[in-house]
């Protein structure tokens, strides 16, 4: 009988987090564990923790019983406003599960550790594309890099590996999340169609030519079980991608038809401040579509959509390493956006 491993989910409740744990629950050999500031409601193979991993005393006492783990996902974030402020807090929280669960788990195989572009300085303007894992890094402050960094050097002489997954825009429908790009064109577009406007391409209008790449989340949770438990794979990282590219020029027309929807030409709207006003209108959308109750809030995520569609410069990676050693799935980025639309659809979340 193959003998159980069991999965440490951190930022359980995440667009990342929680893909991971459906995409787990369906695999016969693994119990998890979800971890979080928010907790869960517990399943037949998930038990949920709340945890305050910014509080070292909380942390110690909440994770001492966590014997049996033998794999850490680490997909938990803590927003700040700056680059630099990302970094102490980012770094902490990750401290705090590992030195406690590497003290306590003797059987401790694997610890991954989610990442993305911003290891390659995406997030500052035009970078090396395709971007490869062994690229030059760039000045710091980058929680990023400071995580790998400590992995690096905290295993070190022990039993256990780790990996890091480097995703680009993750596709996912998860709520309550400030990085679901699929949630905020869904919204978006809602909104204007209830208004009577066409769906309006609102970023930087170099952005709309671009070339772009992107991770569907279920995709991403294959590959971060995939590098966890292949040996080849250990203390490595990995672009993880559908394997395709988009252009906004051509994709956006598709979402527009989607909807059922005119097009107008592109115009820079600030998404955080425009759409900052339209929490009445929502509520009047799911009066009148009988949707499901969502808070505005939880729907929002205005100011990701804002970052990324600001990206005036090609935005992609290399994911040909994570394909030569083994993981062949693939997914089509534009199939990805209208399957996450009819399930929003059909979670009455969008009419």
């Amino acid at each position: 009988m193959t003998e159980k491993n069991t999965a440490l989910v951190v930022g359980a409740n995440g667009v990342i987090g929680s893909n991971l744990i459906q995409y787990l629950e369906t695999l016969d050999n693994w119990e998890i564990i979800g971890l979080s500031r928010r907790g869960g409601k517990n399943t037949g193979k998930t038990q949920y923790l709340s945890v305050d991993l910014l509080d070292t005393e909380n942390s110690n006492e909440q994770l001492k019983s966590l014997t049996n783990v033998t794999h850490i996902f680490y997909a938990a974030y803590q927003d700040k406003p700056s680059w630099k402020e990302l970094v102490a807090p980012n770094l902490k929280m990750l401290v705090n599960v590992v030195s406690v669960v590497e003290r306590v788990a003797p059987k401790l195989q694997h610890i991954s550790l989610m990442q993305g572009y911003k290891v390659y300085g995406a997030h500052y303007g035009p970078f090396k594309t395709p971007a490869k894992e062994n690229d030059g890094g760039h000045m710091p402050p980058e929680f990023n890099v400071d995580q790998q960094q400590y992995l690096e050097k905290q295993q070190l002489g022990k039993d256990w590996s780790w990996s890091a997954l480097r995703p680009s825009v993750v596709g996912s429908t998860a709520l309550g999340n400030p990085m679901n790009l699929a949630l905020v064109i869904a919204v978006y577009a809602t909104i204007s169609k209830e208004l009577g406007l066409p769906l309006r391409f609102p970023g930087k209008a170099g952005a709309y030519d671009k070339l772009m790449d992107l991770t569907d989340a279920g995709l991403l949770a294959k590959a971060t079980v995939w590098a966890s438990t292949n040996p080849g794979c250990k203390n490595q990282a990995f672009n993880i991608t559908n394997g395709d590219l988009i252009r906004w020029n051509e994709l956006w027309p598709k979402i527009a038809a989607y909807f059922e929807m005119d097009m107008a030409p592109p115009l820079h709207l600030p998404l955080a401040s425009i759409m900052s006003d339209k929490a009445v209108i929502w509520e009047q959308i799911q009066d009148k579509y009988n949707l499901r109750k969502h808070d505005y809030t939880e729907v929002s995520a205005w100011a990701f959509g804002d970052f990324v569609f600001s990206w005036d410069y090609d935005f992609f990676s290399d994911s040909t390493k994570s394909r030569r050693m083994g993981f062949h799935d693939y997914i089509d980025s534009e199939q990805m956006f209208f399957n996450l639309f009819d399930e929003l659809k059909m979670n009455q979340v969008i009419p």
